[in-house]
């Protein structure tokens, strides 16, 4: 055989070779597919998150990262409908919403009406529905003598056991009172540290006093040493049945109910206390602030917050079906298309990791994930803004068949004042027009357009909409910094504010009397993306009336600590709602709850007896009796105050914007109830039919990179045939 022959064989069949490997890479779409091949066309929804877990205990767990699974998990006795707005409380296990009963000091029983003032005690008693199982757990299991199979572990026993999927043997019981009990005393656990205890010592009778004897029976125990709550008694808690319990609360709080909504209030079995309390347990991750025990429709089987989290169907679940009614818009929206069906409706729920925008939403675009946020990256794609502040999806979302769903959040963001800084705070007539003139100057809408993408409203008050008591158009706004022109609002100019800064003994930002200029120091906490961007903005707004701007950027536990010592003068703070109701936001400036003064929630430590007067009255008033409108005329007139005090500069309520394919049904923006997983459906057929249609590999870049090497092999091996021509001859 020739030698240019052997010489160009292994050229062409290289060529073959890579040929066939881009061939096979082109024949599927299966390579960019993120899950495995077993979860394909199963009933699984699929999400991300982007910052993961801390807590999974109900009696730690505070923050929305937490709550996405603690809500699915615990079941308290109370929850939110789903379709209702305003939000409305319902019975999630218990067979009804508890209606309060009052008594006075000498303990005879007052009227429903009666004055907050001759409250001495509010009796909840809670009747919780019989048949409610929890989830299989090895806490649970018991052997042939009703005996506890994981009694007694240590070190030894727990080789091998990794995960809670390693324990051979599970079980499971009916929810009792007991468990909501047991659970209530874990709020004063000393080595547990629930963020409300503080808070609910000062509402439930008794809650204190076990904590001061928790705490000195932890001191006689070693560290790691279980501590068994039902020895010690909770006097403001007691069963009354199998089924039932009571709480006893210290005077009137008519927000209770919306406590007993949240995971704090969820049920903890004491045997499940008591099994992860074993000693080796806490070394390898296996406690209940890593794998939670519940009885709602779902639980917790992989627990891996750095990479995925997978919620599956609680087998033992009690049933619960799809509501059948809502509010206007839901039926034409197709909300009700599920009425009386089981939920919940996916048997599985997996939830990935990304730390990454871009590439969350590719995948999202991919329909590798089931919904999504918008980040700023990705906003022009996704959303386009009409002149008038409309919204409406890009035409690329609209032929994928994506839908938006917008909301705006039941949360403030705003500039607080020291109110005992000599130069901001106080109630003088100069210090409250220099907060005005600052209230006007910095551009709120201005801050919304240029760093959230629109996504946010200008706040007028503390109230967000939503919520009790805000009011809308002409009546809600903030005369102090708006006129009301052509039926909406307009931010007065610059002039006025200039204006009032003179009248504060300011002008031109001098001092009237010393001409030394005005500095002013704002705290903040340091980190995020485009913060120096945000931080320049505000200090042009500080300029265009001629003050300087000192800012001191610090970790977030020193800002803390300044705030509580009332060591700053301006600061930057936000408020989400534990629950809908004013009081909860009003109660951010109520006097008697300053910062400085008694460690409060007041951070600004305003302190106007008119406005606690007022607050007083409404905190315990409800919205929804006969007293409401007397309940709203008395917001009315606090918001009036905060609006010419201006102890706050009222910043922004933020807008919730989320994407959801076509084929993920029954999703309705919702910020406090959480438990809204159970509700959602997937069309898997469809899911998978557009996945392959997106996905289809494209071809022709293969084919170029194919010619190209066609294009160098083919004139080498020609030269080398020609030159072994020319040498043979």
């Amino acid at each position: 055989m020739p030698p240019f022959r052997l010489a160009l064989r292994p050229l062409l069949l290289l060529l073959a070779l890579l040929s066939l490997l881009f061939l096979l890479a082109a024949c599927s779409s299966e390579q960019n597919d993120p899950y495995p091949q077993a979860e394909r066309g199963k009933n699984i929804l699929y999400a991300a998150f982007t910052e993961r877990p801390k807590h999974l205990d109900p009696v730690q767990s505070y923050s929305e990262d937490e709550i996405t699974f603690t809500a699915q998990i615990y079941e308290p006795p109370l929850q939110y409908h789903y379709l209702k707005r305003p939000y409305t409380l319902i019975p999630a296990t218990s067979e009804s919403v508890p209606v309060p009963r009052y008594y006075d000091a000498e303990g005879r029983e007052l009227p429903a009406d009666a004055p907050a003032a001759e409250i001495a005690r509010s009796v909840y008693d809670i009747h919780i529905r019989p048949g409610i199982r929890y989830q299989p757990h090895p806490a649970f299991a018991t052997d042939a003598a009703g005996q506890p199979v994981y009694g007694e572990l240590d070190a030894e026993k727990l080789r091998g056991i990794e995960v809670i999927a390693d324990f051979a043997a599970t079980g499971s019981r009916e929810l009792v009172a007991d468990d909501y009990i047991y659970q209530i005393k874990r709020l004063a656990h000393p080595r547990l540290h629930s963020p409300i205890f503080s808070m609910m010592s000062e509402r439930i009778i008794g809650l204190p006093e076990l904590g001061a004897a928790l705490n000195e029976e932890a001191k006689k125990l070693p560290p790691e040493a279980w501590l068994d709550l039902d020895r010690f008694p909770l006097s403001g808690v007691s069963r009354l049945d199998r089924y039932s319990y009571r709480i006893e609360l210290r005077g009137k709080y008519p927000q209770f109910p919306y406590w007993l909504a949240m995971p704090f209030f969820a049920p903890v079995p004491r045997e499940v206390d008591r099994f992860y309390s074993m000693p080796g347990m806490a070394e390898k991750n296996l406690t209940l602030d890593w794998y939670p025990v519940g009885t709602g429709p779902f639980m917790l089987t992989r627990n891996d917050p750095n990479s995925r989290m997978v919620l599956e169907r609680n087998p033992n679940f009690h049933g619960e079906s799809h509501p059948c009614v809502g509010e206007a818009g839901d039926e034409a929206a197709g909300l009700l298309a599920d009425c009386g069906k089981a939920l919940p409706f996916v048997d599985q729920a997996v939830f990935s990791r990304e730390k990454e925008a871009i590439p969350y939403w590719n995948k999202f675009l991919q329909g590798y994930y089931d919904a999504s946020g918008i980040s700023s990256d990705s906003f022009d794609q996704a959303v386009r803004l009409g002149g008038g502040g409309d919204v409406s999806l890009t035409d690329e979302m609209r032929g994928k068949g994506i839908r938006l769903l917008t909301s705006v959040r039941p949360s403030v963001f705003y500039m607080g004042f020291n109110m005992l800084d000599p130069v901001v705070g106080g109630l003088s007539e100069e210090a409250t027009k220099l907060r005005q003139a600052l209230s006007i100057a910095i551009d709120q809408e201005e801050f919304i357009s240029i760093f959230m993408n629109g996504r946010g409203i200008a706040a007028t008050s503390p109230l967000p909409p939503g919520i009790f008591g805000y009011l809308d158009g002409e009546e809600g706004n903030n005369p102090v910094v708006y006129d009301w022109v052509d039926g909406r609002p307009r931010r007065k100019s610059i002039e006025v504010a200039k204006k009032l800064l003179a009248e504060a003994g300011w002008p031109n930002g001098r001092n009237a009397k010393t001409g030394e200029p005005l500095v002013l120091s704002l705290d903040t906490t340091s980190g995020g993306m485009g913060e120096k961007s945000r931080l320049d903005w505000l200090t042009r707004q500080f300029a265009k009336l001629d003050i300087q701007l000192l800012v001191r950027s610090t970790d977030f536990n020193r800002f803390q600590e300044k705030i509580r010592k009332g060591a700053v003068q301006l600061y930057y703070l936000g408020w989400n709602a534990d629950y809908p109701d004013p009081e909860n936001f009003l109660f951010l400036l109520d006097g008697t709850d300053g910062k400085v003064a008694v460690g409060g929630e007041n951070a600004s430590n305003y302190a106007n007896p008119e406005y606690d007067r007022l607050f007083e009255r409404m905190k315990n008033m409800e919205s929804d009796g006969p007293r409401g409108a007397e309940r709203l005329a008395i917001i009315r007139q606090a918001i009036a105050l905060l609006q010419n005090d201006a102890p706050w500069i009222f910043g922004f309520h933020p807008k919730s914007y989320t994407l959801g394919h076509d084929w993920l049904h029954n999703r309705k923006s919702t910020d406090v109830g959480n438990n809204i997983l159970k509700y959602q459906r997937i069309d898997v057929a469809e899911r998978e039919r557009l996945r392959q249609q997106w996905n289809e590999p494209v071809l022709w870049p293969l084919l170029v990179a194919l010619l190209l090497l066609v294009a160098v092999v083919l004139p080498a091996a020609i030269g080398y045939r020609r030159r072994e021509r020319g040498t043979a001859r």
